[in-house]
Formats: structure tokens, sequence, C-alpha cells
């Protein structure tokens, strides 16, 4: 799968389905990291351009709590980032490093142009952008769909 366009629903339950732990560079809503952790993936989150600027979420005792790491995870299977696209070659490397298997990218857009905690609308050539840098750097991407729906859809209902 590493380097293969992926897209749509299948394509998020094979990547969350392959993924045990996951580096989030910002989000759109507490809903993603809220929801992946709950999901049971490790979640951690870069918080800042420092590199101490690492916190895990966890669900611990059926509560989220978070927890300063204070450094960069050693791996995540899976980079997830809601971040401009000029900031894509630098994620991709850090998920080089990471050695993690796919880049998830998130815009927080609708189709009109607004702005949604869940939108995933980006224009086709900035897709085919970041599906060819992904694939360039031996990385699966994803950008078509809200990553806290899929987790939920991997899990069940509550």
């Amino acid at each position: 799968m590493t380097g293969a366009p992926t897209t749509g629903e299948a394509g998020a339950g094979r990547i969350l389905a392959g993924c045990r732990s996951i580096l989030l560079i910002d989000w759109p809503s507490r809903d993603v990291p809220a929801t992946l952790a709950a999901a049971g993936f490790a979640v951690t989150v870069k918080g800042g351009p420092g590199p101490a600027d690492y916190t895990a979420w966890e669900l611990t005792g059926g509560e989220l709590v978070t927890r300063r790491l204070g450094r960069a995870p050693g791996h995540a299977d899976l980079v997830y980032c809601h971040r401009p696209f000029a900031e894509l070659p630098g994620i991709i490397a850090l998920a080089q490093r990471l050695g993690a298997t796919a880049i998830w990218r998130q815009s927080g857009l609708t189709s009109t142009g607004a702005k949604a905690p869940d939108g995933c609308w980006l224009p086709p050539e900035e897709t085919q952008q970041g599906h060819e840098l992904a694939a360039a750097a031996g990385l699966t991407y994803m950008d078509d769909i809200y990553i806290a729906d899929a987790a939920r859809k991997l899990t069940g209902p509550a």
C-alpha cells in the first residue's frame, strides 16, 4: 500500500487498520485527538514549533487525559496534519524520520471554502501534488475523509 493513491472510506479504513500510533500536527477540533485516543490509538500531539512541544492523549479509566512528553515520539505509524500545503514537504520528512507509512492531511474546508471541523475539501491540483510528494517519499497519502469519522467506523458505535 505504501506510495499508492489512497482515497475514500475503504482506503481510510485500510490505513487506520494498519496503525497503532498516530502523530497529530494540529487539528480542526478536539474531536480528532479525542476520538483517536478513544479508538485505542497511541496519540501524540505536536503542540508547537519547539522540540519539546509533544503531548500524549490517552484514555485512562474511561477518561481522556493528556500527558506532557517533552520530546518527539520515537515512532509513528501515521502522521496526521491540519496545516497549509506549503508545510507538507517538512511534514513528510518528519513522517519518514518517524518510520510512518502514511500521511493524512485535512483542510478543514468545505467545497464552498467555508471552514468546517470535518471538512476535507482541497483543490484537485493540491490533492494530486500531495499524492505525488508522499509517493516520492514512499508514503501513502489520504486527504478526502475526516479521520475521526473513519476511526468511529473502525471501532463501531460508542
